[in-house]
């Protein structure tokens, strides 16, 4: 179990500090997207059959969303990956109706969730309409999937089918191509956290009526709506104002979003080195050659052609010397 654990554990920082949680290669992506725009978080209303009180449940979902989108937005552009990054305007419900082609209840290595596919044209004409190289959207989902329940001391367990609200998002360009998606499967130890459960067992009820079978029970809308809403705390314990449910959530997402852009920058192309023909010694970068100098004129200077010839005075031949030869300039001539 330690060599196993150890092994997880190398395999993590070999894997992880390199890891590309994008679709296409991550430089691609860096300068593919400088400006991505993130639509309302949607709602999709239609796959939460069976809680009791559906309509209340959707519009609590849909106020408590407007209300943290924002918390995304602010978390995204702390990241520095892109020029600009904006909450678009519009009704998320009017857009979902606009772009939603189908969806499929996935289960990818044994991940469950329900994975999205939108309208090519009306995705494109989005996009182009708000300015925007990609596009993120959210939709927060219902699900029902077997799982076991333990108690809260963990004492008694239950087996059952039980609902929960998820949420999944993606960045699409304009041609529909899938840059990036959540829940996300690029790196080393997946993990999906569900947003909320909508049902529970009752270990008490089935103890307090000496039953060895505890019901499956719906939280209340108000039990929804104080989990929702609940802050999360800091290393002193204090209350921050910022929600444990959707914190969470944003943070699992940026943690596979995010990039170096240091890192992803490509090198430059070395220079080519130019090969001297065989037999030549290479010249030195430092160093230029001489200009060249005809042998004439080393030794004689020409005479003024447009004086008389009675005023042309003869040129003396000045003696050789070593101190006149001309040789590169060597360091800085300021």
């Amino acid at each position: 179990m330690k060599r196993l654990l150890l092994l997880c554990a190398v395999l993590t920082i070999v894997t992880g500090c390199s890891q590309n949680h994008f679709n296409i290669p991550t430089e691609n992506f860096a300068e593919k997207v400088r400006v991505l725009g993130i639509a309302p978080i949607i709602v999709d209303a239609d796959t939460i059959n069976r809680y009791p009180q559906k309509d209340q449940l959707i519009t609590l979902l849909t106020e408590t969303n407007r209300t943290y989108e924002q918390l995304f937005v602010r978390k995204l552009k702390a990241t520095g990956n892109y020029y600009t990054t904006a909450l678009l305007d519009g009704d998320a419900q009017v857009i979902f109706g606009k772009l939603f082609s189908r969806r499929e209840k996935r289960n990818d290595a044994t991940i469950q969730y329900n994975k999205y596919f939108w309208k090519s044209e009306e995705l494109r004409d989005y996009i182009q309409k708000n300015s925007l190289d990609a596009v993120m959207l959210l939709v927060v989902s219902g699900l029902t999937k077997s799982e076991k329940v333990m108690s809260i001391g963990q004492l008694k367990s239950l087996e059952s089918d039980y609902d929960y609200l998820i949420m999944t998002a993606q960045i699409l360009d304009a041609q529909g191509t899938i840059l990036w998606e959540y829940p996300n499967f690029r790196q080393p130890i997946l993990n999906y956290n569900p947003l909320i459960n909508l049902e529970y067992p009752d270990f008490n009820e089935a103890e307090a009526n000496l039953s060895t079978s505890a019901n499956v029970k719906f939280k209340t809308i108000e039990g929804i709506r104080r989990a929702l809403e609940q802050k999360r705390k800091d290393y002193l314990l204090r209350e921050t104002q910022e929600p444990e449910i959707y914190g969470k959530q944003f943070d699992e997402m940026i943690s596979v979003l995010k990039y170096d852009p240091i890192k992803e920058k490509k090198p430059a192309a070395p220079a080519p080195e130019t090969v001297p023909p065989a037999g030549q010694t290479p010249k030195s970068p430092d160093v230029k050659p001489a200009a060249a100098v005809p042998p004439a004129a080393a030794t004689q200077a020409p005479a003024a052609v447009d004086a008389p010839a009675a005023t042309r005075v003869p040129v003396q031949e000045k003696p050789a010397n070593p101190s006149d030869e001309i040789v590169p300039a060597k360091g800085s001539t300021l």
